[in-house]
């Protein structure tokens, strides 16, 4: 077999892109330390389609055609160095190993110094979508060599989410650790928007004393006009669903802790290192942390006695204010389809796309300028939406709405 891409790393992400790459034409060649996984992939979602798996590292390399074009799925940190090292001593020049995961940007920037030195190509890539978006189309943001990319830009064309208008979410973004910058501010924008309609989630239950139900019903609208965004969607049918053992709503009986890989910590604690200021990213970080703090939150409450607010205006003035004030976020993306198939919103993608790509391009200099292009781009173009808004305060539940031109690329 001349394989067309290897992936190293075959749990649900590596495994999903495998066969998102295999059903658009391409010849897979899979290896991981975990044997049993990697047999149950291949027996499993993987039968029947072009997919093998090598019994080692030096198997792989020999089961695909040069340079050789290695996509490692595996966790951020130490296991991204084990797996080069593994990986390494069968390597030929011109050969190009792609890190897919959320990998520390400087992380990124030190590993391909050191391949560079080999004559070995590293690209740092973003892929934002999940499982799903694995599978059907994620948004892909590759830095390093634009060699290294001219060769992986047929296969992350492919397998991209596409926009409205057939457009790939994916781009070079820029040298070094550009891709990973981007990914990782991006996801502190997402992080910013998951504050947004949690704090508006809030007012509606606490202030206008909305049952999860009425909350949905909310969301369903707003998804069906200008608000309309995966997140607005799913926040939509997780307040509908109902938990089958009790029959209450089940966003009252999930515990309110939220968790968080580090991507939005990073955005955070870098803007504060290059004197960027993001605080809506800023407050939805330091909200995750305040939500980790079960236990002190439980203990403090027995001592301090927080207000109950009411809302005793009309209903609908609040919701529409809500939904204005929800309409400043940009959105990100939509999942729908048959068979699960992604569809990226395009004015939606568009948007996040040219933070993304014009962040990559910018930061050619050092990753500190990608920084401060992306994040100033996107705090001008916040404020620009305001004023608009302010000058034009009928436009309703849009007002002050992210809309930025049309370039190309996503979440």
């Amino acid at each position: 077999m001349h394989g067309d891409i290897g992936v190293v790393g075959l749990g649900v992400m590596g495994a999903n892109l495998a066969l998102n790459m295999e059903r658009n034409g391409f010849r897979i060649a899979g290896y991981d330390l975990e044997a049993t996984k990697a047999q149950a992939f291949v027996a499993g979602p993987a039968a029947g389609r072009h997919v093998e798996l090598a019994p080692s590292p030096s198997g792989l390399m020999a089961m695909l055609r040069r340079p050789r074009r290695v996509l490692m799925m595996v966790p951020a940190g130490a296991a991204v160095d084990s797996a080069i090292a593994h990986l390494r001593p069968h390597l030929q020049p011109g050969d190009i190993l792609i890190d897919g995961g959320n990998s520390w940007f400087l992380d990124t920037e030190r590993r391909g110094k050191e391949l560079a030195a080999g004559g070995f190509h590293y690209v740092g890539t973003g892929v934002s979508g999940g499982e799903q978006g694995a599978l059907w189309g994620p948004s892909i943001m590759p830095g390093g060599q634009r060699e290294a990319w001219d060769a992986l830009a047929p296969i992350l064309r492919a397998i991209a989410a596409k926009a409205d208008d057939g457009e790939p979410c994916v781009d070079y973004v820029g040298p070094g650790g550009a891709g990973h910058y981007v990914k990782m501010v991006h996801n502190g924008i997402e992080y910013g928007d998951m504050q947004l309609i949690a704090e508006v989630y809030d007012l509606l239950a606490r202030g206008l004393r909305l049952s999860a139900k009425e909350m949905s019903a909310v969301f369903q609208a707003w998804n069906a006009g200008d608000l309309r965004s995966y997140l607005v969607e799913i926040t939509a049918e997780v307040l509908a669903k109902t938990d089958a053992e009790t029959g209450r709503p089940l966003v009252d009986i999930i515990l309110d802790e939220a968790q968080q890989k580090g991507t939005g910590k990073w955005t955070s604690q870098h803007a504060l290192d290059i004197g960027a200021p993001i605080p809506t990213i800023n407050a939805a970080v330091e909200s995750r942390i305040l939500s980790a703090l079960k236990a002190e939150r439980v203990q403090a409450s027995r001592v301090l006695h927080g207000p109950s607010p009411q809302y005793h205006g009309r209903r609908e003035k609040l919701v529409d204010a809500a939904g204005a004030a929800l309409g400043v976020d940009a959105g990100t993306d939509r999942e729908t389809g048959a068979g699960g198939q992604r569809e990226m919103r395009g004015r939606e993608v568009r948007a996040r796309a040219r933070i993304d790509r014009e962040a990559g391009m910018a930061g050619r200099e050092s990753p500190e300028a990608v920084a401060i292009e992306a994040l100033d781009r996107l705090q001008q173009d916040r404020l620009h939406g305001q004023t608009r808004a302010e000058r034009d305060p009928g436009r309703g539940p849009t007002a002050g709405r992210f809309q930025p031109g049309r370039p190309s690329g996503g979440t």
